[in-house]
């Protein structure tokens, strides 16, 4: 097993009606004037934004709002919150949303506390050394930005969609009310169950010699998520699965499941990425439409890991149980029907399993432009299983279609 560091300093307060505590939450931050930071109008019509605003009017928090979070957020609406927050006097900023809002909460709060263009951390020319503090109050479980280092944001520049990664943005607190996404539409709730178990799996393929017990719970995390999204295909309002769903969410990528590895593969992410860049996909159905055809691609480089994933979280059955000691076919069998497995999962909840069933056709160009984005002008390969070069990328962007 590898060295590790883990450290999650977001204060999480869980269950019904967690919301009505926003206002000491603040006061705790010492929080004088708040940014409300939100996505479309389902925050308003849900009455949500409005009994935050009461409550912070109550506890006598002044507060300015900024709405238009897309799925990949934008840009330009985090350089308009800088200049919002800057001359309003904003000292915190609230997301109140899923990844999207608190991507591009944890933006503005760089933007804000730094100086110079806030793309310069995402394009990677300089790193952040502070950022304003940010909480959430989670709408969807999916990203688990909510209790992550990371944030994602799309340039319209160009369509590049980056990361930047930081400790400096975890969120001071994240309240998690399960109820708040009883009336999420089924494709983000399918969509939010692919992100929360893609996080776990970047994580779970990868070319260390892991702990066993970060395995498990890694394993019994995409289980567990993967029992629950079915149950919510029935019944969205089920308060069980959506309790489960959204805890998850803030496992899948708060460090827990990668304790003890190298960091895992990721490249699936970076693929999407471009997917989401080009063509504004939603994150959980690029990644699952795309997974599939780079797991057939890599998988002979460990087939043993891709056997155990097949074995311990689709119940495969082999013909022994020391997978070590199987015959190498027996393995890629094992590996292949594991990544079949998975699949149909994705299709049980109306994901997709290719860029075709994802609704878009890519063109021999574009996918040229896709790996020459992903490999930062070739200056990279992407990957741990394998290395995967501009050439690799576009095999797999072909065998996606």
């Amino acid at each position: 097993m590898e060295n590790f560091t883990y450290y999650t300093p977001t204060k999480v307060i869980f269950g019904k009606d967690t919301e009505k505590q926003i206002g000491l939450l603040l006061k705790e931050q010492g929080c004088k004037k708040v940014l409300l930071h939100y996505g479309s109008n389902s925050a308003i019509r849900s009455g949500l934004l409005n009994r935050i605003e009461v409550l912070l009017l109550e506890t006598g928090i002044s507060f300015v709002s900024l709405n238009g979070v897309k799925p990949n957020p934008r840009l330009s609406l985090v350089r308009e919150g800088i200049e919002l927050c800057k001359k309003s006097g904003v000292d915190f900023i609230l997301a109140i949303g899923g990844g999207s809002v608190i991507d591009s909460a944890k933006a503005i709060g760089y933007g804000v506390a730094n100086e110079g263009d806030v793309w310069d951390f995402y394009a990677r020319k300089r790193t952040p050394a502070r950022c304003l503090p940010i909480g959430a109050i989670l709408t969807i479980a999916a990203a688990g930005s909510e209790m992550s280092n990371s944030s994602v944001i799309t340039n319209e520049d160009g369509w590049l969609k980056r990361g930047c990664k930081s400790d400096i943005c975890r969120c001071k607190f994240a309240i998690m009310n399960p109820e708040l996404t009883f009336t999420l539409p089924e494709y983000q709730t399918a969509c939010g169950c692919v992100d929360i178990i893609m996080h776990t799996m970047e994580r779970y393929f990868n070319q260390s010699d892991n702990m066993e017990l970060t395995d498990g719970i890694s394993e019994a995390l995409m289980r567990d998520v993967m029992k629950y999204a079915k149950i919510l295909k029935r019944d969205p309002t089920d308060y069980r699965a959506r309790a489960e769903v959204m805890w998850a969410s803030s496992l899948s990528h708060n460090g827990l499941t990668g304790c003890g590895t190298d960091g895992g593969d990721w490249a699936a992410h970076q693929l999407e990425h471009e997917l989401g860049g080009m063509f504004d996909v939603a994150h959980g159905a690029g990644l699952a439409a795309i997974w599939g055809s780079l797991a057939r691609y890599i998988y002979k480089k460990n087939p043993l890991r891709f056997a155990e994933f097949a074995v311990r979280v689709h119940n495969i059955t082999p013909s022994r149980e020391d997978l070590s000691s199987l015959p190498s076919e027996e393995i890629d069998a094992l590996a292949l029907a594991g990544i079949k497995a998975m699949e149909n999962f994705y299709h049980s909840i109306d994901m997709p399993t290719s860029l075709g069933e994802l609704g878009i056709s890519v063109t021999d160009a574009q996918i040229e432009e896709l790996a020459e984005k992903c490999t930062f002008g070739q200056t990279r390969t992407i990957g741990i299983i394998k290395k995967l070069n501009k050439q690799d990328i576009i095999n797999i962007y072909q065998a996606a279609r």
